[in-house]
């Protein structure tokens, strides 16, 4: 019976500290690359950036017990970023963007949560093409560091139902190589723009 009695105790303990710790969101998000001025291959290529694109960006937070802080993983469906030199199409890749923020979250007697939030971004690139016959080109990993603003809208008649908007910033480049010779580093650093919904277990 002491037993029966302690595996309940610990089964109810632990349903206490799941519920309310964990948030699902899912969103459609803009990436606008902000840099367009990259310079490659010693100079031949010039005024280099990455087009925006978009996705579908699902995320999961889970909150520290009471207190303000929060910790978010965004994951991505696949991005897709043609390269231009002086406006015209010169490669193109796909990547992933997981980023992990640590958040703080300004709670009030309203049903707005202000966030901000900073952590590690990646880019995960594959399937680079590039316009010249026969060359390959290959995009390295990349990380750094990400940057995040946004809020939570609770509405009145949705329980555990949410919706948000948040913009991030990301300080990242990778190294591009030309059939194995780096030509240089294609800095992206781009905002991304995301609304959603959110949802609390």
């Amino acid at each position: 019976m002491l037993k029966k009695t302690l595996v309940l105790a610990l089964l109810a303990a632990s349903s206490a500290t799941f519920a309310g710790n964990w948030q699902v969101k899912v969103g459609g998000s803009v990436v606008a690359p902000s840099e367009d001025n990259n310079t490659l291959a010693n100079g031949a290529l010039t005024h280099v950036k990455a087009d925006s694109a978009y996705s579908f960006t699902p995320s999961v937070e889970y909150f520290f017990g009471e207190s303000n802080v929060s910790a978010e993983l965004l994951l991505a469906t696949p991005l897709k970023h043609d390269v231009k030199t002086n406006g015209q199409k010169i490669a193109s890749f796909k990547e992933l963007p997981p980023t992990l923020t640590v958040k703080y979250n300004f709670k009030n007697s309203t049903r707005f949560t202000p966030y901000v939030g900073v952590g590690a971004t990646a880019v995960i690139p594959w399937g680079e093409k590039i316009a010249v016959p026969g060359a390959k080109l290959k995009a390295d990993n990349a990380y750094g560091v990400a940057g995040q603003v946004g809020f939570n809208f609770q509405p009145a008649d949705a329980k555990n139902w949410g919706v948000f908007v948040d913009v991030r910033y990301a300080d990242i480049g990778s190294d591009l190589k030309l059939n194995g010779t780096k030509i240089g580093t294609l800095d992206v650093n781009p905002w991304v723009y995301t609304i959603g919904y959110s949802y609390r277990f």
